[in-house]
């Protein structure tokens, strides 16, 4: 099965990121199949498992949560193709043999989750632009997602 998350920018443009594997870990730790370097995102965040035709996630008790359609995912959780998952404050569609063909960002913004337990530290400046730096270079085709310069997540999270 080809599986894909599909980045929704906050400029209103996208990026398509091929799950890597039948098991993937999405987080910040350098071991994780898709590592996102922003502080809103737990060490090891969530799992993706495909087996055949279905496809499931689950959170591996992050501090943030993850939320599927807007419902926070407790143990393993059925995706369709076309169903919103937030990762930390970033939004991805899951996108599955090519469905949908058309994305489109939720039709209500969804709020930010409250941590269940203490917020992660704002990033200070210097390593904002660390990160920001870090990510300039990569393609769809490397295991880390890349937030560009049009990207405020980093920006946001400062005032965390």
């Amino acid at each position: 099965m080809e599986a894909n998350l599909v980045l929704l920018k906050k400029d209103g443009s996208q990026k398509a990121v091929p799950l890597p594997s039948s098991v993937t870990v999405i987080g910040r730790r350098h071991d994780c199949d898709l590592r996102i370097g922003l502080p809103t995102i737990s060490r090891r965040h969530c799992q993706i498992s495909q087996n055949g035709a279905s496809l499931k996630v689950r959170d591996l008790d992050s501090a943030w949560g993850t939320f599927l359609n807007g419902q926070r995912v407790n143990g393993d959780t059925a995706v369709k193709a076309g169903d919103y998952i937030r990762i930390g404050q970033l939004t991805f569609v899951f996108q599955i043999e090519g469905k949908p063909e058309r994305i489109l960002p939720p039709e209500e913004p969804e709020a930010p989750a409250k941590p269940k337990k203490a917020a992660p530290q704002a990033v200070p400046d210097d390593l904002a632009a660390d990160l920001e730096d870090s990510f300039a270079d990569l393609d769809a085709s490397d295991s880390v997602i890349a937030i560009d310069e049009s990207d405020s997540d980093l920006d946001d999270l400062k005032d965390v």
